[in-house]
């Protein structure tokens, strides 16, 4: 799969790009659909939000407790409540990358071990991340993303439950921030959405359909509107709908660092020798279609609404400029547990 950025960056500065065909936006949801949307917005509440509302913890563990992912052992932190709208990812080791297949920045497949960590269930929403705007803590999303890269006007991606998109990064750490959490870490976010059994996806193996993702699409859905596709530990949209930003500089090389155990990239000043050195070798496709970055860039992961299937593998790595506020770039945060 050659494309993987090329869906992402079609506009930084006002510059259209060839996206691809994009698919018409669904249909609205049959009744079974709307009958699963209702009942995933009601196991998150204000899921995603990252904000202390008062309500209880139970439906984000009501949504964990129906898991059917691997497990890894008991730690102190699985007996204590996560935070309301977050699921616990317990640490352990597990493999990271992709021993084939992919872009040669997802190899090789390696160990690396996290602690235990909280991530949102869902994707932050248009309605939370308001709400840090209106608290003047959040800059407002960029309203001509959408148009610029020819999805349409804006609206379409605004219902309070849908995610919220079109923001940097600085965005996106500022919101986590406010909520009182963190971006997750690249090895992180990989650990929720693959588990203790290395799978292909965050629901299995099996391939992408539009029950478990949204994906192959011109807008996004309803955060949590697609159950059949939650992860290991039960977090939604893992695959799919926006890709989320995180918290690493993209180190193309940092699978093969002495630091690759720990999930931890280079430093900017040995990420740039990196993208230097591919310029030069004329590895062009090492880190995707986008041009080798001339910068320290951030990390993207888990696909987006208007993406093909095989680029909703959990490996798959993305990277942009941190100042790229694309409409099919969102966020979800992280905590530490105890």
């Amino acid at each position: 799969m050659r494309s993987r950025s090329t869906h992402l960056a079609l506009v930084a500065l006002g510059a259209l790009g060839a996206l691809g065909a994009c698919s018409p936006a669904a249909p609205s949801a049959a009744p079974a659909e709307r009958d699963a949307r209702a009942s995933a917005s009601a196991a998150a509440g204000t899921v995603g939000a990252g904000v202390p509302s008062g309500a209880p913890a139970s439906p984000a563990a009501a949504v964990a407790s129906d898991s059917a992912g691997p497990r890894s052992a008991p730690s102190a932190a699985s007996a204590v409540a996560p935070p309301s709208g977050m699921l616990l990812v317990p640490g352990g080791s597990f493999t990271m990358g992709a021993a084939d297949g992919g872009e040669p920045d997802e190899r090789p497949a390696h160990l690396v071990t996290v602690a235990s960590f909280y991530l949102d269930a869902t994707e932050v929403t248009n309605d939370a991340y308001g709400r840090c705007v209106a608290a003047g803590r959040c800059r407002p999303h960029d309203p001509a993303s959408a148009t610029a890269n020819r999805f349409g006007p804006d609206a379409r991606f605004r219902a309070p439950e849908q995610p919220a998109s079109a923001v940097g990064w600085d965005d996106a750490a500022a919101y986590c921030a406010w909520a009182g959490k963190r971006l997750p870490t690249e090895a992180e976010w990989e650990r929720a959405a693959r588990g203790d059994d290395g799978r292909r996806f965050p629901w299995g193996d099996a391939e992408p359909t539009a029950d478990r993702a949204v994906f192959g699409t011109g807008v996004t859905a309803p955060v949590g509107s697609r159950p059949a596709g939650k992860g290991p530990y039960g977090h939604l949209d893992l695959a799919g709908n926006v890709w989320e930003w995180l918290a690493d500089e993209y180190d193309p090389y940092a699978y093969r660092r002495p630091t690759a155990g720990s999930g931890k990239p280079g430093s900017c000043a040995e990420i740039r020798a990196a993208l230097d050195e591919l310029r030069r070798l004329g590895q062009q496709g090492f880190t995707g279609t986008n041009p080798i970055p001339t910068s320290c860039e951030r990390v993207l992961r888990g696909g987006a609404f208007n993406y093909p299937a095989p680029g909703l593998r959990a490996s798959n790595r993305v990277h942009h400029a941190p100042d790229m506020r694309l409409v099919m770039a969102g966020l979800r945060c992280a905590a530490a547990a105890p």
